[in-house]
């Protein structure tokens, strides 16, 4: 790395962490640790941060009146679809101001396939990064670091290559 990206890093890595703020460092090296957190999913289940480890998981954060997350959903599910079965997982948390009855409703009538929560306190967004601007999605590997965060719809063909790299890492 030049001394100059590498200062760049230096001030964006800085710049982050004064602000609190989990964004995009990924090309800075060092991933940082997902924030423990409960999910409490639609059945009443709950699921932490330490169940994500093991596996690739996009954290989604979105809501039912969010345009862009409404319109980006079905790139969602077409992801999981494909790979699921590699070990990788999906998990859209419903932003606190969400009607939840909007959020099972679009989940049963869209047959959404994986894990829905409702994050009704705010408690989970504000642990990763405190969250506002929807869709924000966060990819997380193996060792339940986050690598990559997206706010806004992600470029689904960076996000697939990405995914792949990730699942062929022990």
């Amino acid at each position: 790395m030049s001394s100059v990206s590498s200062a760049v890093c230096r001030i964006a890595l800085a710049s982050a962490l004064a602000l609190a703020t989990l964004g995009g460092l990924a090309g800075c090296g060092g991933a940082q640790v997902a924030p423990e957190s409960t999910f409490v999913l639609l059945d009443g289940s709950k699921k932490t941060t330490a169940d994500l480890k093991g596996k690739v998981t996009l954290v989604n954060f979105w809501a039912t009146s969010c345009v862009t997350c409404v319109a980006e959903m079905p790139k969602i599910i077409s992801t999981y679809n494909k790979y699921q079965s590699q070990g990788y997982d999906t998990l859209a948390v419903a932003m606190s101001y969400d009607p939840p009855s909007y959020v099972v409703n679009y989940a049963e009538t869209r047959k959404l396939p994986f894990k829905v929560a409702i994050d009704n306190t705010g408690a989970v967004a504000k642990a990763w990064g405190d969250v506002q601007l929807t869709p924000t999605t966060y990819v997380v590997n193996k060792r339940g670091e986050i690598v990559k965060q997206y706010v806004g719809e992600p470029d689904f063909a960076a996000l697939h290559q990405l995914i792949e790299k990730l699942l062929a890492e022990t």
